[in-house]
This record gives structure tokens, sequence and C-alpha cells, in this order.
């Protein structure tokens, strides 16, 4: 799932955002459908019953978190969508807390006060003056954004059950986000950035299919099924230490102070959030 972030920096320098995250999802669709395309037509009235959940969560899982880590990309680094994207798993905790009644004491709460400081100081590079004057990067707030988004994606794929299986599942949450995506594309192509369909783009659109696409989206649904949305959330941890390796190797990135701190104080919430 980490390569995401190589997509969201190395992608956009040849293809606009949201049309990389748009024709990725349908690409995405395209693949998936040719093995299940028999069974989705076998299930059409449990597509016609539950069309708007499957809509639901491809606006949330491939549109808000299919096209905000491609904007982010944009003016922020691999470093910063790293260690931001790892406070899913809070916001996951928070509407099981607020939304499905999951208990929560003190300790809980004090785990996530303590993860959105963290994200935060990646937020403002630990200096205060950009939180006083309200200077943030506004890829970081996209890539705040797309934490948000997934944390919705896996609290609501884990609470609504479907009479379809995994796999034509994803097919239809594929289609449905890249269908949520498709207007703002539109107005992408019109108004921001033009799409040139050259080697590039389709390099970069068939890796992020392929990699951050079906395999990580089919091993987390898979997870899922079987740990559930706040242990399975959990894992996206791994995504700042992977990520921290991409942003290196690949960009010449450097670690600074605050991505330090804001990691630990990550880390130590997300302990006293899971403490039993």
């Amino acid at each position: 799932m980490a390569s995401n972030l190589i997509v969201a920096r190395g992608g956009v320098e040849y293809v606009p955002p949201i049309s990389l995250a748009f024709w990725r999802w349908l690409v995405v669709f395209i693949i998936l459908l040719l093995f299940n395309f028999h069974v989705l037509k076998k299930n059409i009235k449990i597509i016609k019953k539950e069309y708007l959940k499957f809509f639901f969560l491809g606006s949330m899982g491939c549109g808000v978190c299919g096209a905000f880590p491609f904007i982010a990309g944009q003016t922020t680094t691999i470093l910063n969508m790293g260690i931001i994207y790892t406070s899913s798993p809070i916001f996951i905790i928070l509407i099981s807390i607020l939304f499905f009644g999951e208990k929560f004491n003190f300790i809980k709460l004090s785990g996530l006060l303590l993860c959105l400081i963290g994200v935060f100081v990646i937020i403002i590079k630990g200096d205060l003056e950009l939180l006083i004057n309200f200077t943030f990067n506004p890829g970081d707030i996209w890539m705040l954004g797309a934490a948000i988004g997934w944390a919705i994606y896996s609290i609501y794929l884990f609470n609504w059950k479907s009479g379809l299986k995994v796999f034509p599942r994803f097919t239809l949450i594929a289609l449905f986000g890249a269908i949520s995506l498709f207007p703002f594309y539109i107005f992408e192509e019109i108004n921001l950035s033009r799409t040139v369909f050259d080697l590039y783009f389709f390099k970069w659109t068939l890796f992020a299919a392929l990699s951050p696409g079906i395999i990580a989206f089919s091993l987390y649904t898979i997870t899922q099924k079987y740990l559930g949305a706040s242990v399975t959330g959990l894992t996206l941890y791994l995504f700042t230490i992977y990520g921290s390796f991409f942003g290196i190797i690949f960009f010449g990135e450097t670690l600074e102070y605050f991505h330090f701190v804001g990691a630990i104080l990550v880390f130590i919430g997300i302990y006293l959030v899971k403490k039993k």
C-alpha cells in the first residue's frame, strides 16, 4: 500500500492527479471485471439492493483516498504523507466511538489526543508560528483529508455486510470510485491540466492500478475480514516505515527532527488507545 506514495510523488509529474486517480480505478475495474463478470451477472439483485453502499465506499476508498494523496504529492513529501496517513486508525477508532458505540476511557482519549498532536507537529513542521499564522502546506491538509476518508471507508467496509464476496464487491467499489471521480476529472481537464496519453501515463496508471490498487486493497479487505477494522487499521503504521524508505531512496528526502517527534507521539498514542 505504501507504494501509493511513490505514485503520489512521482506519477503526478507526468499525469494530473485527478486524472491519474480516475484512470487508475477504471483500469482496476476493467481488470477485475474480467474475472468477476459471471458472478456479478448472477447476483444482479444484490447489486440493485446494495448499489448505494458500493457508491459510498467507492467515493471514500477510491475517490477521496484515490485523488487526495495524488493532489498532496504535488506540494508535500513522502515522509510527511506517510506519517500523516498513519493517523487513519485513530479516526477509525474515533468514528467507532461516535457512531458505533465503542467504549472509551481516559487512557484512550489521551492516546487519541497524542496521535492528533503528533500529526499536527508534522503538518506545522514543529514551528508554532505556522500554527499561529495558519500557513500550512496544502499537501499536508489534503493528506489529512485522505486519512479521514480511509477511516470512513474502513469502518463502513467492515460494518456493512454484503451478499457479495470480496472480489466481486471490490469490482463494484472500483467502478463506483471511478464514477465518483469522473466529474472532477472532467473539471480538471477543462480548467486545470490536460492529460497527455503517452508512455509515462500508461506506466504510472498501470502501476497505480496493480500495486497500491488491486494487490493492496484486496489484501487489506481480506485481512479486515479476519481481524476487524480497528486491528487491521494498525497495519498502516508499517506505511510510515516503508514510506520513509521510499522517500529517502527514490526522492532524496531527509528525516527532520519534527518527523521523529510526530512519529513518537503517534506511536505512543496508538499504544495507549489499544492498551489493555
